[in-house]
Order: structure tokens, then C-alpha cells, then sequence
């Protein structure tokens, strides 16, 4: 397929890095391309070869506490957390459980109850929603239920009841799975922790950590929706409750707040967050069901609040006000996603105990939340063939992709609510024999400032696809240049996973170990290094050589 080499470069140069992304610098053109470039004196060729492709079995575990449940840094640094809840089960990958774990903290040292005999109202977790961004939906924004506002008479008012209108709005948050019909709903149980979370042994820092659970301090159906909630009152439109989004589940086990917070007061467990964190452990929320769906919230917005009134004198006038206690649930405590597996009837079982990384695999598998990830490797035939048309006829590359198909016939990705799915390409490193995902590298086009990937929408005559970008990338192995360093000279294999680079506050990637994988809830399947499918995958390297008149 011959092509115009300056209409080449000009496709090329839509696939660079806007600052939303990484980079927002053009790549110049290597040498031989600018002398190419002159008067189009030179034809351009795309030809295809084969690329062994092969199933990373992850073991069903990823790094998941605090550090890696992240979405993005604020500009002050901080991070922007999500985690994942709910369970769904389907036949090629199995079942997903997501579950989450979290310490807490009184609000100060020594709580003293405001006064004597506190006694409690109710208990309320409190779970929201991360914010929208430009980048990534939660919840849906623009479609929002909002029946109308309605009045209740016997509003409770510190010791009054008084008339108030009560206006509800809910929105459906963003959902994996199957989101509709009589999947809609899922239990949330909260329970007590009982094993401490030591955040510096590194048990507790992956998703399969051994964490124990005692009492069931309360639970709720949920029902697809985070809600805000407004109370006003009705004799002078004054404002006395403001919930925002999200959604609450009643903690109905006050006995136990009773006996573990307030018969405390004034001893050692409530006198630092130290001696706290090891008598109360934490909290861990968890889905009775496993065949619901996914969906995100913020870990850092959770709110736990105690409602208890206490005896107060004041002006010799005894009376008994209400008032709240807030644990500290933010990002100063443990926070650990656990995920939970059930691959026993399911495809992807097959498929990881038989992985060939000789020959490559047949159908690719790749999942979030440590599920498998894919394997790509350019034969050292084809880098052999390339460097021998460089040196013999002198050939530039100028563009080259590895093209993956999804697979049409094994998956249909009708469980998210957009169908979208983000990736992340790097080179493989290995430690041990085995992945290291502390020293990841962004590649040599990342750095270039290329596009990482672009995404071949699905139509009437072709599959979706995705071409990953490697032309700078190829470019180093075949023909060496002196800025190169020696581990961009090697053909060395690139890791394909789910998930973004976590950006900061100006868009650029924090780093390429830095990334939404372990809260990313999408998987897919694509066609592997199968030579009896046209839409295996394969490498498409575009080259120029001058013509010769």
C-alpha cells in the first residue's frame, strides 16, 4: 500500500499527546525524514507482520491500599481517591467481588462527649460519590429523579417537632455489570474489623489481604442511586439539614458504638489515634450478592456520624441537645480495596493454564483489578527483515502501530455504561521472573509525546480495534540512534493493561507505575496470535524510501 509521505506524517501528527493527556509537544521528524519531506520526494509502504501475543496471569491480585486507589493528584499534591464495591459474575471472566477496608479515627484526642450521660440517637455511614471530571463519569449527572418536595409534621428539632418540606433528588451512579431490571439492588453490609491494619507490612497493601471481620454493625439495600436531601423549615423556609450526594446506610448496632465509643470515654482507647486504630480497627464494607455490578465511590468522603444528645446546663437551665461525633475516615487511616474471584466455570480459567509465550496466544484475556493483563512481543525475525531493509535500502519508518481486534464472536462489552475502555502500554519489566510494576518506564513514543493508543470505533464491516502507537519505539531498535539508550535498543516486550496513568493537576502522568488499574472495573477480550483469523493482531509499519527517478 504506498502512500505520500508528507500525507502520512500529517495522520500522524493528529495521534499527539494533548496536555489532557501527557505531553503537548510535537515530535520533530528524525533526519531522514526531513530530507524525505522535500518535494515528496519519496513513497511511502505499509506492510503487516506478526506479533506473538500472549496471557499475563496476575493471580487475581494488584497492589490495592491507599497509594494505588487513586484517580488523580489536587494542585496541592493530594490525591484524588476512588474504590470499587458490588460483585458481578458472567461466563467468560467468572465472578468479581469488590469489597473495602478502612481504619478510623475519633475527631480528637480524649473526646469528652461535650458532657455526661451521652446516649445515642442513631449511627449513619455516609458513602458518596467522587466528583465528575472531565475525564470520568461516577454518576450521572443528567439524569436526575427529582419527585418533588413533600412535608412531614413531626420533624424532630433538638427536643421540638416541627413542620418541615423534605425535597429528594437522586441520580444512578455509574455501573458495571448488569444495571438494569432486578439487578438494580444489592445489600451493603458494614462490619467491624477485628485484624489491625499494620499499613508497613505489605499484606496489607494488596487486594487479597487476610482481613477478619466481627460484628455486623448495620445494612442497606442499595438501589443504583446517590441522593441529596434538603429539609427546610416550613414556618420561616430556614434550611435545617443539607445532605449531599450520597447515599447512607443506617448502622442499627448502637450497642456497639455504645460499649466500644461511649463507655470509653476518659480511658486509654480513645486518648490518641494510636492506641484507637488498634482497638478499633476499622470498618469493612461488603455486597451479600455476587451477581449485581461494579460501581466507584470516594473513599475519602465517606462519613461515619454518631448522633447523641448529652446532659448540658447552662444558666442553671438543664436540658439534653442533640449534637454529632464524625470519625475521620479520610486519607490519614489505612484504606484497602479487596477483591474476591471465582474462576472455576469460566473461560478465562482455560485460557491462563495454558499460556504460550512462544508461539503467543489465540485469544487475549485482560481484566482491572488484578485480572489478567496481555503480553506483546515483536519477533526478532521482523526486527531482523527491518534492519536489513534499513541498511540495504535504506527505508525510514514513520509510523508504526500494533493493531488488536476485540473479539466480536467471545465478547460483547454491553456491561458498562459507555462501553469505554482506557489503557495503558509500557515496557515490560521483569524482576525474578516475575512482573514488577514498582519500575515501570513510560515507552519511547509516550515520552515523544505520541498518542498511546488510538481506538477504531466498531462498524457495519470492521470489528473495534485498537493501534497501539510503537513508532519511535521501533524506530530505536531498527535503526539505532546515537540518542538512544541501551534499554530503547532492545526489543524487549510491552505490557498491556486497563487503566490510565494517573494525571496531576496539569494533565501531565504522575508516572508510568502510577495508575487507575486497580480500581479500573472494565475487562476485555481481543484476537490474539491466531493465523487462522484475519483480524489477528499484528504490527503495521508504515516506511518511506526515496524514489528513485
Amino acid at each position: 500500500m504506498t502512500h505520500n509521505l508528507k500525507k502520512t506524517f500529517a495522520i500522524l501528527s493528529l495521534a499527539i499527546f494533548g496536555s489532557a493527556i501527557l505531553y503537548n509537544c510535537e515530535p520533530d521528524p528524525d533526519s531522514l525524514g526531513e530530507q524525505l519531506f522535500n518535494k515528496d520526494a519519496a513513497k511511502g509502504e505499509e506492510v503487516s507482520y506478526p506479533i506473538i501475543a500472549y496471557n499475563i496471569n496476575n493471580n487475581d491480585t494488584v497492589r490495592s491500599d491507599a497509594s494505588k486507589l487513586i484517580t488523580g493528584l489536587s494542585g496541592t499534591g493530594v490525591a484524588l481517591s476512588a474504590g470499587v464495591l458490588g460483585s458481578f459474575t458472567e461466563s467468560q471472566f467468572g465472578m468479581q467481588k469488590a469489597s473495602y477496608v478502612t481504619q478510623l479515627r475519633m475527631p480528637v484526642d480524649n473526646f469528652d462527649f461535650n458532657g455526661d450521660n451521652a446516649k445515642i440517637d442513631s449511627v449513619v455511614l455516609v458513602v458518596r460519590p467522587p466528583a465528575n471530571t472531565m475525564d470520568d463519569t461516577y454518576y450521572i449527572a443528567d439524569s436526575i429523579k427529582a419527585p418533588g418536595a413533600y412535608d412531614k409534621n413531626d420533624f424532630m428539632v433538638g427536643t421540638e417537632t416541627v413542620p418541615v418540606s423534605i425535597e429528594k433528588k437522586s441520580y444512578p451512579v455509574r455501573k458495571y455489570g448488569k444495571i438494569g431490571g432486578a439487578s438494580k439492588s444489592m445489600t451493603i453490609n458494614v462490619h467491624e474489623v477485628t485484624t489491625f491494619l499494620d499499613t508497613n507490612n505489605e499484606s496489607f497493601q494488596r487486594s487479597n489481604a487476610n482481613i477478619s471481620t466481627g460484628e455486623l454493625l448495620g445494612s442497606a439495600v442499595f438501589d443504583g442511586n446517590v441522593s441529596t436531601v434538603t429539609v427546610t423549615k416550613k414556618s420561616d423556609n430556614s434550611n435545617l439539614f443539607t445532605g449531599n450526594l450520597g447515599f447512607r446506610i443506617k448502622l442499627s448496632n448502637t450497642d456497639f458504638f455504645k460499649t466500644h465509643i461511649i463507655d470509653k470515654k476518659g480511658k486509654p482507647e480513645l486518648q490518641d489515634a494510636s492506641n484507637f486504630t488498634r482497638y478499633f480497627k476499622g470498618i469493612k464494607l461488603s455486597v451479600q450478592e455476587t451477581d449485581r455490578y461494579l460501581f466507584q465511590f470516594s473513599p475519602d468522603d465517606m462519613e461515619l456520624i454518631m448522633y447523641y444528645k448529652y446532659d448540658k446546663t447552662e444558666n442553671g437551665v438543664a436540658s439534653r441537645p442533640q449534637t454529632t461525633l464524625k470519625f475521620n475516615l479520610g486519607n490519614l487511616n489505612a484504606h484497602i480495596g479487596q477483591y474476591e474471584y471465582d474462576r472455576t466455570t469460566s473461560k478465562v480459567k482455560d485460557v491462563l493454564n495454558a499460556i504460550n509465550k512462544t508461539d503467543g496466544d489465540p485469544k487475549l484475556y485482560v481484566q482491572g483489578m488484578g485480572g489478567p493483563s496481555i503480553g506483546l512481543q515483536i519477533p526478532d525475525q521482523t526486527i531482523n527483515k527491518l534492519k536489513e531493509l534499513f541498511a540495504k535500502d535504506k527505508i525510514g519508518i514513520v509510523g508504526a502501530k500494533i493493531r488488536m481486534y476485540a473479539d466480536p464472536l467471545t465478547w460483547k462489552n454491553t456491561h458498562s455504561v459507555d462501553g469505554d475502555r482506557k489503557f495503558t502500554l509500557v515496557p515490560l519489566v521483569l524482576k525474578d521472573g516475575k512482573l514488577d510494576y514498582s519500575n515501570l518506564s513510560f515507552s519511547s513514543d509516550v515520552v515523544a509525546g505520541l498518542n498511546m493508543y488510538i481506538y477504531g470505533k466498531k462498524t457495519d464491516t470492521t470489528p473495534e480495534y485498537y493501534d497501539f502507537v510503537v513508532t519511535k519505539t521501533l524506530k530505536n531498535i531498527v535503526e539505532r540512534p546515537a540518542t538512544a539508550t541501551a534499554a530503547e535498543l532492545e526489543n524487549r516486550p510491552l505490557l498491556v493493561n486497563l487503566g490510565t496513568f494517573v494525571k496531576n493537576s496539569q494533565g501531565a502522568a504522575a508516572g508510568a507505575k502510577f495508575t487507575t488499574r486497580a480500581i479500573d472495573m472494565n475487562r476485555a477480550i481481543f484476537v490474539g496470535s491466531d493465523a487462522s483469523n484475519a483480524n489477528k493482531i499484528q504490527l503495521m509499519v508504515t516506511y518511506a524510501t526515496k524514489k528513485i527517478n
